[in-house]
């Protein structure tokens, strides 16, 4: 069953808006506004179609119960960026390297992972929280399927996840013309 979109918090949504439609390609599709449930507060609501009709919305409050808190969905937690993150495919590698380049060409530093079932580029959005573009290289097997609910519970595992990584840092970009 499909999502009908994810919904997170900002803190400047000018920001976020910049971020998500010129470094990430995304289309502004609807915005509103409403009351909290607090006197005189009130937020703004905008979403972004990612692409292919799913929707990322960010919410900006405008409360004075919320005046400060970290808006990164694990930052906020107190965890590192990477745990919790939002993942977007990539239809192709050239798609993928499209996405990287996009990101480097609007100022955002990347890192470029290899994993055993895909090809990733994470970058951070203004609001700390991690976003991913993920191509899949290859089906998961029926040896993965099967053995993915007996590692749940195994104490002991073998730390088989890739831990080659590429930096890419926006200062270092160079745009070609074509």
């Amino acid at each position: 069953m499909a999502y009908s979109h994810v919904a997170l918090a900002t803190r400047d949504l000018a920001a976020t808006h910049r971020f998500y439609t010129e470094a990430m390609g995304f289309d502004l599709v609807h915005v509103e506004a409403g009351k909290t449930e607090h006197p005189g507060g009130w937020f703004r609501h905008a979403f972004y179609d990612t692409g292919d009709g799913s929707v990322l919305a960010f919410m900006e409050l405008h409360d004075e119960r919320c005046d400060d808190f970290d808006p990164g969905i694990s930052s906020g937690l107190g965890l590192p960026a990477w745990v919790n993150h939002l993942a977007f495919d990539a239809a192709d590698l050239d798609a993928l390297a499209r996405a990287c380049d996009r990101l480097l060409e609007h100022g955002v530093d990347v890192m470029r992972m290899e994993h055993n079932h895909a090809v990733s580029v994470y970058a951070l959005d203004p609001n700390g929280t991690q976003v991913e573009w993920a191509y899949r290289t290859r089906p998961f097997t029926v040896e993965e399927r099967r053995d993915a609910l007996q590692k749940l519970d195994q104490p002991n595992l073998v730390h088989d996840a890739p831990t080659s990584m590429e930096f890419l840092r926006a200062a270092d970009h160079t745009t070609v013309s074509q």
